[in-house]
């Protein structure tokens, strides 16, 4: 019955708030009457599907994983490492950002883009040496474009 309601709180407080680290998440959850250890909101996280996604500014937070369960993720270095071997290019138009890469290496880029959790992609294609990344919209898509331009 307790766990329960703090399940419930803290699906809220995810919903609620943008919440980047455990020690903040335990905190809403003090505010709110639940006296947790880092090992009960780790489980908890677990339990729920709770992932780190990354928005156009780069900023991480925790949301509810709407992928596969065990979907992996990577932190926005190897990103930035993978950016730097192996893109050539990236280019945007209304809501589609194109890619372009090393030949044979599009689908490995697109595996550290789709770890990322970019609340702003909707999803990646890749195929030998081109990424087509689907943006929310025109303005995320201009963002995530200008970031990784920065790469």
């Amino acid at each position: 019955m307790k766990r329960d309601l703090r399940l419930k709180a803290l699906k809220q407080i995810i919903n609620d708030k943008k919440i980047s680290s455990q020690e903040v998440l335990i905190e809403e959850l003090k505010k709110r009457g639940f006296n947790v250890t880092q090992a009960t909101v780790s489980r908890d996280i677990q339990f729920l599907n709770i992932v780190k996604v990354r928005d156009a500014e780069n900023n991480e937070y925790y949301a509810f994983n709407t992928g596969y369960k065990d979907k992996q993720q990577f932190d926005i270095k190897k990103l930035k490492l993978k950016f730097k071997e192996n893109v050539l290019a990236v280019l945007n138009s209304a809501n589609i950002i194109v890619i372009k890469t090393n030949p044979g290496e599009a689908q490995g880029v697109a595996v550290v883009i789709d770890g990322c959790n970019f609340k702003e992609i909707l999803g990646t294609v890749a195929g030998d040496d081109t990424i087509i990344c689907v943006a929310e919209n025109e303005e995320s898509s201009k963002k995530i474009a200008d970031l990784f331009k920065s790469f």
